[in-house]
């Protein structure tokens, strides 16, 4: 589909692609509805573009047609001369460094292991404002000092060596997402699994566990996700009274993303149910936290009841719960710029293209190379230049910006 990296708006739709990868595979519209399943209305108002394709149904169809993800979002978007894509340039570095998880680097010398916890707290921090350049940046040198510290320690330095190793390769995992490299998130992610095992931490692989649960979203596995996320649960224990804050933030969590799976398996009251179940919990915990990078608390619970709403297509419910709470200045750029991508598909089902457009540009300055990057972003976009008689000025510059034709 691409040659010079300018396409045409129509090969830059998802709706496009589908329609292009089913008409490969000899199928008909209702051919493929029935086998996502879906209605056929859906798919045929997706591919003319009448209608924005929706997380649910991008993984869903490429479930089905049995492609990658990437070929139907267009992901990685590649523009050399934006500045919020110069985290492209990372990649192949991260890639070494992955490589190496077991060959460990002998002209090494491990930094201290109060300079080795601070790198780890930076890195992270960069994650969670979603600075994703200078994370790509710092990651592929952290990364061999950290083994290289890992394979020469013992006992419990080891064990905390290997639990900061597995923090450092979930920044690449978060990067590798946010740019389309599904490869290297795979990959990324057996790294963090063997970090976390190795670090001798019960909660740090429940972690995992939950992370791993991100591969079930995208390939539609919605059965198999909801089970190891139950399966989770009943690890750490389901007496909210008797968990540790770090334990109820896995739990909670495990709830919020069990809520996603039923959403998009559209199983609308499973879906709020892990919502009150995850309301519950945050209740109990008393605030937000970042156990394990994990973001959970009352505001993390409010952005997941309106992601839900999104991926039912219930504009309405959506905006309705977004207007039930406030969200805290200390919620991070991250899930704040996802939360603001979320609500301004809900603007957009709900009928109010300015309101959907503001809440985009809301999410562009609160995590710009994260909006860039996003294909749901790109959707609404789309949608919104086709909706538009006149294109504001506001709306031409965010075309613009994002790389569009």
């Amino acid at each position: 589909m691409r040659d010079d990296g300018a396409n045409t708006p129509a090969e830059e739709r998802i709706g496009r692609r589908i329609a292009q990868a089913r008409k490969l595979r000899g199928l008909t519209q209702q051919q493929l509805a029935d086998r996502v399943p879906c209605s056929k209305s859906l798919i045929a108002q997706v591919e003319r573009g009448h209608k924005p394709a929706t997380q649910a149904l991008v993984t869903a169809v490429a479930r089905t047609l049995r492609i990658g993800l990437g070929e139907l979002t267009g992901q990685p978007y590649l523009d050399p001369e934006a500045r919020e894509n110069q985290a492209h340039q990372c990649v192949p570095e991260m890639r070494r460094a992955l490589l190496a998880w077991d060959l460990p680097d002998e002209d090494i010398s491990p930094p201290s292991m109060e300079r080795l916890r601070a790198d780890v707290r930076r890195a992270s921090a960069l994650g969670r404002q979603a600075r994703y350049t200078q994370l790509g940046e710092m990651l592929p040198g952290l990364l061999e000092e950290l083994t290289r510290a890992a394979h020469v320690s013992e006992g419990a330095r080891r064990d905390e060596l290997f639990g900061l190793l597995s923090e450092a390769y979930t920044g690449v995992t978060a990067i590798a997402y946010t740019l389309g490299y599904f490869d290297l998130r795979s990959s990324a992610m057996d790294r963090v699994a063997w970090a976390a095992r190795a670090s001798q931490d019960p909660l740090r692989v429940a972690r995992t566990q939950w992370q791993r649960s991100t591969l079930f979203l995208a390939t539609a596995t919605y059965d198999k996700g909801l089970m190891l996320l139950k399966r989770v649960r009943r690890n750490i224990g389901e007496d909210l009274g008797r968990l540790a804050p770090a334990e109820l933030s896995v739990y909670g969590a495990t709830h919020l993303r069990s809520a996603i799976f039923a959403a998009r398996a559209a199983d609308r009251q499973t879906a709020f149910d892990h919502i009150e179940h995850a309301r519950e919990a945050a209740r109990v915990l008393g605030g937000d936290a970042n156990h394990y990078g994990l973001e959970f608390g009352p505001s993390n619970v409010i952005m997941h009841e309106v992601a839900v709403a999104v991926e039912m297509y219930d504009g309405g419910e959506a905006i309705r719960r977004a207007r039930l709470a406030t969200l805290p200045s200390t919620v991070a750029p991250v899930r704040l710029g996802h939360h603001y991508i979320d609500l301004a598909r809900g603007w957009l089902y709900h009928g109010d293209r300015q309101k959907s457009l503001e809440t985009l540009l809301a999410a562009r300055r609160v995590a710009p190379q994260q909006t860039r990057n996003h294909p749901m972003v790109r959707e609404t976009v789309r949608m919104l230049v086709d909706l538009e008689r006149r294109r504001s000025r506001s709306l031409s510059g965010f075309v613009s910006w994002l790389g569009l034709p």
